[in-house]
Order: C-alpha cells, then sequence, then structure tokens
C-alpha cells in the first residue's frame, strides 16, 4: 500500500484517529491524503487533494464517522479501484468495520492482503435534466405545504404495475434496505443480493406493500396528476424536485463501490446489535 486517502466526518472528534493513521504510514512511508477544508479544519498532517482525485491516487480511502460518511465515501470511490475501511466515531453503523481502537492493526492486514472487498450497489435516478446516485436509497417524499400525497405510478419494463399514494416513495439498494426503508415497514435485504426494493411510506391506498425488483428490470416511478410537488432525495440529501407528469427513471449500479471486511463481524451480526434485534417472546 503506497497511499491513503481520508474522508472525515463534519462535525466528530476525529483527531485520535487521524494521528493514529498519520504515525503508522510514518512508519511505512506511506503518503496520506485529504480533502483540503477536512484537514485543514483540524490541521491533519495530510496532503490535500481535490475531490475527484482522492480515490483515484489513493489505494484504500478510509471513512471516519458513521454511516452518513461511508455513504458520501462511497459516492466518491463510485467506479474507482479503492475499497473503503468505515471506522466508527460514535454511534454503531452498519456499513463501518471497525472502532478507533483497532485502526492501526486494521491498516496493516490491509497492507498485508488479508482482508476482502465486498461490493455495494448503487442507484441512479434521472430525472429531468438531473442525473444522480446513491447507495442506500433515492425518496421521492411530499413536501408539506405544496399540496397533497406522494401519488406515483410504478412501471416495470414500461408497463404500469401499481399505483401509491403515500408520504413519500423509498427505492433502496439492498445496503439502504436497513435504512429509511427499514423505517417504512420493508425488509432487511441480504447486501449480497442485486436488486432495488420499492417502499412506499405512510401509504393511504389499500396497497401497501414494498416489491422487490431483480436489477436487469427496468423501474420507473411516473408522478400522477393528483401528486403534490415532490422531493427527490439521494441518500437523504435533496438533488431536485419533480411535477405531476414528470418520470424518474431507476437503475441497479451492481458493485459500484467497494468497502473493506477483515472477517471481523457479519452483515447479520451487524443488524442484530444496531436494530436490537430479538424475536418473539412465544419462542424463548
Amino acid at each position: 500500500m503506497n497511499t491513503v486517502g481520508l474522508v472525515l466526518h463534519p462535525g466528530r472528534d476525529c483527531a485520535t484517529a487521524v494521528r493514529t493513521i498519520a504515525e503508522w504510514a510514518r512508519a511505512r512511508e506511506v503518503a496520506v491524503l485529504g480533502l483540503e477544508d477536512e484537514i485543514g479544519r483540524i490541521g491533519a498532517p495530510a496532503a490535500a487533494v481535490e475531490e475527484r482525485h482522492l480515490a483515484r491516487r489513493s489505494d484504500v480511502v478510509v471513512s471516519l464517522g458513521g454511516d452518513g460518511t461511508m455513504l458520501r465515501s462511497m459516492r466518491m470511490v463510485r467506479g474507482q479501484h479503492a475499497p473503503v475501511l468505515g471506522v466508527n466515531l460514535g454511534r454503531l453503523g452498519f456499513l463501518a468495520e471497525i472502532d478507533v481502537p483497532e485502526l492501526a492493526g486494521a491498516l496493516t492486514a490491509i497492507d498485508e492482503g488479508r482482508f476482502t472487498v465486498e461490493g455495494r450497489s448503487g442507484v441512479r435516478a434521472a430525472f429531468a435534466a438531473e442525473d444522480t446516485t446513491a447507495f442506500n436509497d433515492i425518496a421521492l417524499p411530499r413536501i408539506p405545504g405544496r399540496g397533497g400525497t406522494a401519488a406515483v405510478e410504478v412501471r416495470v419494463e414500461g408497463h404500469p404495475f401499481v399505483r401509491y399514494a403515500a408520504d413519500a416513495v423509498v427505492v433502496a439498494t439492498p445496503t439502504g434496505s436497513t435504512a429509511y426503508s427499514f423505517s417504512a415497514g420493508g425488509p432487511i435485504v441480504s447486501p449480497s443480493a442485486e436488486g432495488l426494493l420499492v417502499v412506499p411510506v405512510a401509504p393511504h391506498s389499500a396497497f401497501n406493500r414494498a416489491l422487490f425488483l431483480s436489477g436487469g428490470e427496468k423501474l420507473a416511478l411516473e408522478i400522477l396528476p393528483t401528486s403534490g410537488e415532490l422531493a427527490v432525495e439521494a441518500d437523504g440529501r435533496v438533488v431536485g424536485h419533480v411535477l405531476p407528469g414528470d418520470v424518474v427513471d431507476l437503475t441497479l449500479l451492481p458493485a459500484a463501490a467497494h468497502v473493506v471486511r477483515l472477517g471481523l463481524t457479519t452483515f447479520y451480526q451487524r443488524a442484530q446489535r444496531r436494530l436490537r434485534l430479538t424475536g418473539s417472546a412465544e419462542v424463548d
């Protein structure tokens, strides 16, 4: 390993983790890169690069924060070879692999090739003149004070399938199945699956079930005449708005980014802890 890239949480204290990375890299003559505004904020001993160059020049990108920072890191590395190592700062997340005390050992394991990479699907949304990518979900929520519900027709392979009237309609990747989609009643999906979940949030219609489509099926959401104006959110960020008559085309991007796995926990162990899953009291 020749170069490590850093992505920092905008608010949490990253100093201890950055110091650990810098000391580890100095001992092995490994370069450390970071985004100028982020490393400047804490005086990190790293070379500043533009966001578009970070993944291209790094052998591994270290995400310091939570799942939000991991998702941002994954968007940065999309289409590049560098995997993302997630480091928890604070609450346990689904995507991060280690905590700060394990960081030096994890970097050594990566340097020595004792790790695997796990591909994570993305979802691309194209609407009007916009084109955006998310790794958790694309959501179309109603905007309070801007009309009625989110009235959306789901089209599969160009054919109308079902209409939802809801507070929002979420299209989630398997990664995002434990996020907004799960809160809306959607299922937990293995990150190794390839497909897209369509989940209505607080549906006002009789049909309130989620759909799971394979990655090869063409999916589109048409905003119906009875709908109010809707926001378009990508991983929780508002990236645009749509009106009745607009169509949002959604495409699965298999293995669009990769994350480092050291074999310390499984997806299901992380899901159990994060969601505090137990089971029916009747079987205990």
